[in-house]
């Protein structure tokens, strides 16, 4: 068996990760992951794409989810932190995920203005509705909140080191694992003789227990522009990984894919350290 190395939530979409030793895996993901989301005026989603600041906002909501805290790892201009209430009685708004229509809850003036404020262009944060009801596709369908699709997106060490090993041999410099922002990190136990020990077994893996949860495979993930954000500066690095990543992990629809989708079939605990099985296995898509 393999282990969980870390488990990140990222509670506002787009925005930096928090890492935590322990989580509750609901049926759409990790508690409270990307159940918030930046807009613009146009009820468009913000991504790091267009607004690499996005990585340097660091949110911290209350255990029961009432409270939200922002404030940034970077905050030379002052901005300092803001501070609200999460209300899930407010109107809803139409917003757009992906060209997708969704409705959100508006969490105020106050939290746009800072927004507004530290991305330089007009910004509003809502958090998904209570009657959210969006099912992500894929092999294993299932619910997710604001993520990019499926609820969870699972990553082994195994496949980052492969990466920069070759990333090495063009003399690219190493990458970090918060470059591709997974919820859970999967390591090899120090045996080194499990199935997390393969680079990219993670593609294959269709069913994962972890605990006492399970996870249903749904699809590759597909990388973008993202990956070029450095996430501890808010600003792009160069054409890494995606550069390298094209010449050995470009799928048949022409992206470049790295790490795996899951859905949730059964909610639970989930702690770092905990064992990683894979019940039921199929063969890699490309």
């Amino acid at each position: 068996m393999a282990r969980v190395r870390e488990l990140i939530s990222y509670p506002v979409k787009g925005c930096a990760g928090t890492s935590v030793s322990d989580a509750l895996l609901t049926p759409a993901g990790l508690a409270y992951d990307r159940s918030f989301m930046v807009i613009g005026e146009d009820g468009v989603f913000r991504t790091q794409r267009r607004h690499p600041r996005l990585a340097l906002i660091r949110p911290a909501v209350s255990a029961d989810g009432t409270r939200l805290a922002l404030d940034l790892a970077d905050d030379a201009d002052g901005h300092g932190a803001v501070h609200l209430d999460v209300t899930t009685s407010a109107p809803r708004r139409d917003v757009d995920l992906f060209g997708t229509a969704f409705r959100g809850i508006d969490q105020g003036d106050d939290v746009a203005a800072w927004l507004s404020g530290v991305l330089g262009t007009p910004s509003r944060l809502v958090r998904v509705p209570p009657e959210h009801d969006r099912i992500a596709d894929g092999l294993v369908s299932g619910p997710s909140g604001y993520a990019d699709s499926s609820a969870v997106h699972l990553l082994s060490v195994a496949s980052l080191d492969l990466l920069n090993r070759r990333m090495a041999e063009r003399g690219a410099p190493p990458l970090p694992m918060n470059r591709f922002r997974p919820n859970i990190v999967v390591d090899s136990c120090e045996s080194g003789d499990d199935w997390a020990a393969v680079p990219h077994a993670e593609d294959r893996a269709r069913r994962v227990t972890i605990g006492a949860t399970e996870l249903g495979y749904a699809k590759l993930a597909v990388r973008c522009a993202v990956t070029l954000v450095a996430q501890e500066a808010g600003a792009r690095r160069g054409p890494e990984p995606l550069r390298t990543l094209a010449g050995y992990r470009r799928a048949a629809s022409g992206g470049v894919v790295f790490g795996a989708k899951f859905s949730v079939i059964t909610p639970g605990k989930l702690s770092a350290g905990d064992e990683v099985a894979v019940t039921e296995w199929g063969d890699a898509e490309r």
